[in-house]
């Protein structure tokens, strides 16, 4: 029998844990349709999570856990436990339960046909307008400027088998998305329809800082938008300016300027000094994400976990 890994990244999700297990061993344990294991990572969380998964260890030896020494993002939680896991395909389930422990058996069934991936592809949601607007504009950004085979109303929850494993660890990139490197690869991929529920327990810590940090760092791994758009403004402004350049210097040979016109300067000069200064901060975000990734430093650092023998505890870039 083909294994399962279950990947279970946490954050501030101590209320959700028990609840969340449960959930899983009713749905996917207890049946026993499929080998699995469980793979919980906690990125840095301040509150009781650690110690809910140390009992949910002690309950189940198919569960393995790891807890990172700081809030390293879920980029880098999500592949600490794709690295650590042993089976042959590998789910992410999210540890807020806003997605049906139901979908992982249909996953799995489609990934049995023949599938490298399969997406959890959200139909709705039981969400917040806001929330639902920002997810819109933030998908629809990808799909227009960077990968267009993304899902129009996007996807978290992935099933991947042991070959994209293999090549998400390879690609060894930081300042990333997850989901956009599995788009990238162009591997085989299905897709299972859901509605994501709204979340019931606990409270949600993805912040718009968070939020903006995603967009910016999906437009710069996968598409040439930020620079391209400098560029155009770059462009445009030269172009105004030369053609005021010529009104000024028809006007002041016909006579016409009088000695007025400081307000109109400070307005162009303002409004230059912001382009160059938009400019300097797009090419400063490529600089910073070439100098980060140089600096050859762990993606993510583990400071404890359940296994038995030492192993190395970091994952270097």
């Amino acid at each position: 029998m083909a294994k399962l890994s279950i990947i279970i990244p946490v954050y501030y999700n101590e209320k959700n844990l028990p609840l969340l297990y449960a959930d899983i061993r009713e749905k996917i344990i207890e049946p026993g349709l499929i080998d699995y294991e469980i793979v919980m990572v906690d990125d840095g969380s301040g509150d009781n999570s650690w110690a809910e998964m140390e009992k949910i260890a002690a309950e189940d030896d198919k569960v393995s856990i790891y807890h990172l020494s700081r809030n390293f993002g879920s980029h880098a939680a999500i592949l600490c436990g794709l690295e650590h896991c042993s089976g042959d395909c590998a789910v992410i389930k999210a540890a807020d339960m806003q997605e049906p422990t139901e979908l992982i058996p249909e996953m799995f069934k489609r990934w049995q046909e023949g599938n490298n991936v399969v997406l959890a592809v959200r139909e709705g949601r039981e969400e917040s307008a806001s929330t639902t607007f920002f997810a819109d504009f933030y998908y629809w950004l990808v799909r227009k400027f960077a990968l267009k085979q993304m899902p129009k109303n996007g996807f978290d929850i992935y099933l991947i088998d042991r070959k994209v494993i293999d090549v998400l660890s390879m690609m060894d990139e930081k300042d990333s998305a997850l989901t956009g490197q599995i788009l990238w690869s162009g591997f085989k991929t299905a897709m299972v329809p859901y509605v994501r529920k709204e979340r019931t327990v606990g409270k949600s810590r993805w912040t718009l800082r968070k939020k903006i940090r995603l967009v910016m760092d999906t437009l710069y791994s996968f598409s040439t938008v930020p620079i391209t758009a400098v560029t155009l403004v770059g462009a445009f402004a030269f172009v105004i300016s030369l053609v005021w350049a010529l009104v000024v210097l028809i006007n002041k040979i016909a006579g016409n300027i009088p000695v007025s016109g400081f307000t109109t300067m400070f307005i162009f000069q303002l409004f230059s000094f912001g382009i160059t200064m938009t400019t300097l901060g797009v090419i400063g975000g490529y600089l910073w994400r070439s100098f980060d990734a140089s600096r050859n430093r762990p993606i993510y650092i583990i400071e404890k976990d359940n296994r038995k023998k030492p192993s190395d505890d970091s994952r270097m870039n």
